[in-house]
């Protein structure tokens, strides 16, 4: 029997910087992840080939090698088991943005399987504050979406991020077939 004052158990729910032996983990949180957001845009061999093992490999190599100081992984974690990922780093070359002064989240997802837990908030929180870290004066944070990514650009615009018109489309086939992103943009 609990005392009337005392308080329940925490859940052991966290967000850190990954680290290189993370890789595995990450890869297959982000292959369930692009399975499920690219099963109606991809063809089949494609998604396919959309690995743990796959995505693991470059993961260890951006972590071992990043491409710039500013450039991090966070994970979100239930105990010791990672649920989620975001690859956060500089904005460069984003038409519109202030240089130097804005970041990006590069990609990033919650296991579908943890979703609705507080992940997908933990880490995004995490994101901003570990770009703010980077940047002297951060202005603006970015992300590219899937147009039609209904849930996801929701979320994102329930923590603050609006579209700014900015669009692009990308060829995800050999045939030449497209899928259209919109960026989303917050000032924190």
């Amino acid at each position: 029997m609990s005392h009337p004052h005392e308080q329940p158990p925490a859940a052991d729910a966290s967000v850190r910087t990954a680290r290189p032996n993370d890789a595995p983990a990450v890869g297959l949180v982000q292959a369930f992840v692009w399975q499920g957001e690219y099963a109606d845009i991809l063809d089949t061999e494609v998604l396919e080939a959309l690995t743990g093992p796959r995505f693991a490999t470059a993961w260890r190599q951006s972590l071992e090698h990043p491409p710039s100081p500013q450039h991090r992984l966070l994970v979100s974690c239930a105990g010791p088991q990672v649920t989620g990922y975001v690859a956060v780093g500089p904005a460069t070359d984003e038409p519109g943005l202030p240089e130097g002064r804005s970041g990006m989240l590069l990609d990033g997802g919650v296991h579908p399987e943890a979703r609705g837990s507080g992940h997908g908030s933990r880490l995004l929180n995490a994101a901003v504050d570990t770009l703010r870290a980077a940047h002297d004066e951060l202005e603006a944070v970015a992300v590219w979406v899937l147009a039609d990514a209904e849930r996801t650009r929701a979320f994102l615009q329930a923590a603050g991020f609006e579209p700014d018109g900015a669009w692009r489309d990308r060829v995800v086939a050999d045939d030449g077939r497209t899928v259209r992103e919109v960026r989303l943009l917050a000032w924190p």
